[in-house]
């Protein structure tokens, strides 16, 4: 693996919104092909030049669909960011893993941090997007929540092989910044106690449902020069209508909160999910934030609520009835 510009990527160069990829990877409920780029094309032709995706995002599909989207007409300005951590071996043809994509391509993903198996993961995540370079990757899903008691090996081996690896393409100009992608915050602060990093992709962590980076690692990532690209700014869709939270479907109190919070807004005449996009971007260490989208109408649904920024009063109400920190 080889590129032709060996200059690391600057995370400030980030625009403030970027488009999340699980979904074209058929999250939940299957995309079909058409809404797929009909989803993208709404995204580029609203401004949109930050796409992140993965391997995982239905087993290569979502990829797969944003390369060819990327291949079908110059795309000036594309900033593309994807993952290792999950390698992809055939399909055995039994009952399908329960990862939560349906319909997704004939692979099986397993995880392996191992330098040789992250080397050849970065090669077939550019073969399937048709590029020469990613501008940021990512280590996927490390942390106990993921991987249970087998975290401690799991971290280890990301320590010894993936990062180093990773750094090793960021030097040869094959990525351009090198950063972990997690949903849990604990994992980012035990990562930055061992080692350097340039980005860290932290989904559902950041939002009006739970703030809970705000009180260390968003000050720690300030302090260290570690820009922070906050995803899941909806927590899987319950702030923007939906009947998820984390992945899963929102429990009572958290969909309590969700109706106090859109009552607040509501007082105030601002969407809820103008609220959420807004929310994590008042932050100096947030360079971005990525709500994904699964048809044209949800992109052009954010780029308007991403137009809209809350007034300051809002924000006032919201810290004052506790729902977000103060500070």
């Amino acid at each position: 693996m080889t590129s032709a510009s060996a200059a690391p990527f600057d995370v400030a160069r980030l625009p403030r919104l970027g488009l999340g990829g699980a979904a074209l990877g058929n999250l939940y409920a299957p995309v079909s092909e058409a809404e797929a780029k009909t989803t993208l094309e709404a995204a580029w032709g609203g401004g949109v030049r930050y796409f992140d995706t993965a391997p995982f995002y239905g087993h290569g599909l979502g990829e797969q669909r944003l390369g060819r989207f990327l291949s079908a007409a110059p795309r000036p300005g594309a900033i593309v960011s994807s993952k290792v951590g999950r390698s992809l071996r055939p399909a055995a043809g039994g009952p399908a893993l329960a990862t939560g994509y349906v319909e997704a391509a004939p692979f099986e993903p397993y995880f392996d941090y191992g330098r040789d198996a992250v080397l050849q993961q970065v090669e077939g995540s550019l073969r399937r997007l048709g590029l020469g370079r990613l501008d940021l990757a990512f280590v996927h899903d490390i942390g106990a929540l993921t991987h249970g008691t087998a975290h401690a090996e799991r971290f280890e081996d990301a320590l010894a092989g993936a990062i180093p690896a990773m750094s090793d393409l960021r030097a040869r100009g094959v990525v351009g910044a090198v950063g972990i992608g997690v949903n849990e915050v604990a994992v980012c602060l035990e990562t930055l106690a061992r080692v350097d990093l340039d980005v860290i992709l932290l989904a559902g962590r950041y939002t009006l449902l739970d703030p809970s980076a705000a009180k260390v690692l968003l000050p720690l990532c300030l302090a260290r020069g570690v820009r922070v690209i906050v995803g899941g700014p909806y927590n899987s869709g319950i702030l923007a209508g939906g009947a998820h939270y984390d992945y899963a479907a929102a429990p009572p109190a958290v969909v309590e909160r969700a109706r106090r919070l859109k009552a607040a807004c509501d007082a105030h005449g601002v969407a809820l999910e103008a609220a959420a996009l807004h929310f994590p971007l008042r932050h100096p260490a947030v360079a971005a934030v990525i709500p994904g989208a699964r048809s044209a109408a949800e992109v052009r649904a954010n780029l308007g609520h991403f137009a809209a920024p809350p007034p300051e009063a809002l924000w006032a109400a919201l810290a004052e009835d506790g729902l977000i920190p103060g500070d």
